[in-house]
């Protein structure tokens, strides 16, 4: 690389810092101090460039399986600051995709206008893509949950003895519990780590960074617009305290359980491209191993920062900040109701009769990504899903309306 990890955790960490007070977690003092997890995507564009930051996130929790179905698509499902980011990132190229479909003679830093040679056969979608210059990088405060992390869970134990590896979800090893039967490693495991806490069916995000290398960054509405070739992490950094050689090198390289698709290519765009863990001397000042005192008490935030170029939120338990639970206002500019909102607007806007056609009518979200629309990325998500990252539950009682305006 032509710049240094120490930058590109820098650019997230700087973004952060300019932030308002209301997005960040209380200030600490001497008896409480309250940490979170911090990840951003960084685009980088030739050498000796500054790296930019294009999208952050913070949070560490996740909705309860019984709560996804009241979710209706405008509570996230998952705040863990890996997520939060890839969601607002996407969001980004959404608005992006937006500015150029109504002002076609606009010149962004980040996608283009496709090529007519370029064009996906058949479909004629995707219309844009990340240009080609630009490379895409991932800083994380923490280790990403689950897999790649479990070496670092292991070593942290007072009590070397795993924990139960079932319960009543798990009927299998495959889908445990964060930590539990740690001693099991290379699978796919659930969130949230701690036993006591409500049961989820969302994926760690190791695994999901782990499909992320087959499927890019681009979220499935995304992938109508951007071709994906130019979508993938080149790297991923995080604090040298959060760095397991093995197990990034089981849960991400072509050599640990993702060999089986290591060698794959896909239509449309789609490889498999392993990223690049690196690490960083930089710590987040409001990570849990910053506290000033060994006596200080540990308590986790409730507020999820959101940012890129275009939204700044703060957001509790997956809604903005200060809105009742059921207020329709209360929906994040990242939540998929809205997300799916702004893909309408840019169907619009590109008079992509392929595409209006299909969603001329209000039509339930889980329907649309059936269609063939979504075909050849869910072919990839598929073979994945059966070869490297068995065991993988599907989380999709959260089904909503569509609404064309």
């Amino acid at each position: 690389m032509g710049y240094s990890e120490d930058a590109i955790a820098t650019a997230v960490l700087e973004i952060f810092d300019s932030l308002p007070a209301k997005l960040k977690p209380v200030k600490p003092t001497a008896e409480i101090f309250q940490w979170t997890s911090l990840s951003g995507i960084i685009a980088v564009k030739g050498r000796g460039q500054k790296p930019e930051c294009l999208s952050l996130g913070t949070g560490i929790k996740c909705i309860p399986i019984d709560q996804v179905a009241q979710a209706n698509g405008s509570t996230l499902h998952d705040w863990h600051a890996e997520i939060v980011a890839l969601r607002t990132f996407n969001h980004f190229l959404l608005r992006e995709c937006l500015d150029l479909a109504t002002s076609p003679d606009k010149i962004s830093p980040i996608i283009r206008f496709r090529d007519p040679g370029e064009l996906s056969e058949g479909r004629g979608l995707q219309p844009f893509s990340i240009h080609d210059d630009l490379e895409l990088h991932m800083y994380s405060s923490e280790a990403p949950c689950g897999d790649a992390s479990m070496e670092l869970v292991i070593e942290a134990q007072v009590d070397p003895k795993p924990w139960s590896m079932y319960d009543s979800i798990e009927r299998t090893p495959q889908l445990l519990r964060g930590r539990g039967g740690f001693a099991e490693l290379g699978i796919v495991r659930r969130k949230p780590a701690r036993a006591d806490a409500p049961q989820t069916l969302s994926k760690s995000c190791s695994d999901k960074l782990a499909l992320k290398q087959c499927t890019s960054l681009l979220s499935g509405c995304t992938s109508l617009f951007v071709n994906p070739k130019n979508a993938y992490l080149k790297s991923l950094v995080v604090p040298k305290a959060q760095y397991s050689a093995k197990g990034c090198d089981r849960s991400f390289g072509p050599s640990g359980r993702m060999k089986p698709v290591a060698d794959r290519h896909w239509p449309a765009g789609y490889a498999f491209r392993p990223l690049d863990v690196r690490t960083t001397d930089l710590e987040f000042a409001h990570s849990r191993r910053s506290k000033p005192t060994p006596s200080t008490e540990l308590r986790t935030s409730s507020i999820s920062a959101v940012f890129n170029p275009h939204i700044q939120e703060a957001l509790i338990l997956g809604r903005l900040q200060g809105r009742q639970k059921l207020d329709p206002k209360g929906a994040s500019a990242i939540c998929s109701k809205r997300m799916w909102k702004t893909v309408l607007q840019v169907f619009a806007a590109m008079g992509m009769p392929q595409l209006l056609q299909t969603v001329s009518e209000p039509m339930n979200v889980r329907k649309l990504k059936e269609s063939v629309l979504f075909a050849d990325r869910q072919r990839v998500k598929d073979e994945v899903r059966a070869k490297a990252l068995k065991g993988w539950a599907r989380n999709d009682d959260d089904d909503f309306v569509i609404e064309p305006d």
